[in-house]
């Protein structure tokens, strides 16, 4: 969560007071109606009980551009394209989603802390045809684990605000499972609909 510095709100709870005082009038941009960013804004706004105007874009660069140039006042993005902004003081970091701390930038805290249950992580994962052999997935998956292990592609990771998740092949069609029915709810709550 991300917010133009002119945001007199340094922190979650007094950015929910602020949202709450300009209740309607609080922007947030997203990458475009349906995208991740959409959605964890309304999450947010569901669970904080704050009104905020979604201003969709076509993609998270524009939107942070926008938060840059003031014209939303704040963004629920991933850390790699504000993670510069946010070191260089243009933009100002309130909480990371996720359920712990970002390696990347440690000092920021853990938005649950403040909006309890709330979770958003993007993952990113490789599958394979339906039909795909057990003994090649737990190939591919042995290999990629490996590789997520391995200390330059972890630092690398870290460095851009991401965490390696080593899963089993039935673990990530669990958590595939889980993220699909928690965020179905959001859409679902909100209507929207991709661009």
């Amino acid at each position: 969560m991300v917010v133009n510095p002119s945001i007199p709100a340094k922190t979650v709870p007094e950015f929910i007071a602020y949202a709450k005082a300009n209740s309607g009038n609080v922007h947030f941009g997203s990458g475009g109606i349906g995208s991740l960013l959409h959605v964890c804004g309304e999450l947010f706004k569901r669970m904080a009980g704050v009104d905020l105007v979604h201003v969709p874009y076509r993609g998270s660069a524009p939107a942070i551009t926008a938060l840059l140039g003031g014209q939303v006042q704040v963004v629920f993005d991933t850390m790699g394209p504000s993670i510069e902004n946010i070191r260089a003081g243009k933009l100002r970091a309130l909480a990371v989603t996720t359920m712990t701390r970002s390696e990347a930038l440690p000092d920021i805290p853990i938005m649950s802390d403040f909006v309890p249950g709330y979770e958003a992580s993007l993952f990113l994962g490789i599958g394979a045809p339906k039909n795909t052999p057990a003994e090649i997935v737990a190939k591919l998956n042995t290999e990629v684990n490996a590789a997520l292990a391995d200390p330059k592609i972890k630092a690398r990771l870290a460095d851009v605000g991401n965490a390696p998740l080593a899963l089993s092949p039935a673990d990530f069609g669990k958590l595939l499972a889980d993220e699909t029915e928690k965020w179905g709810k959001v859409v679902k709550f909100t209507g929207a609909k991709p661009d």
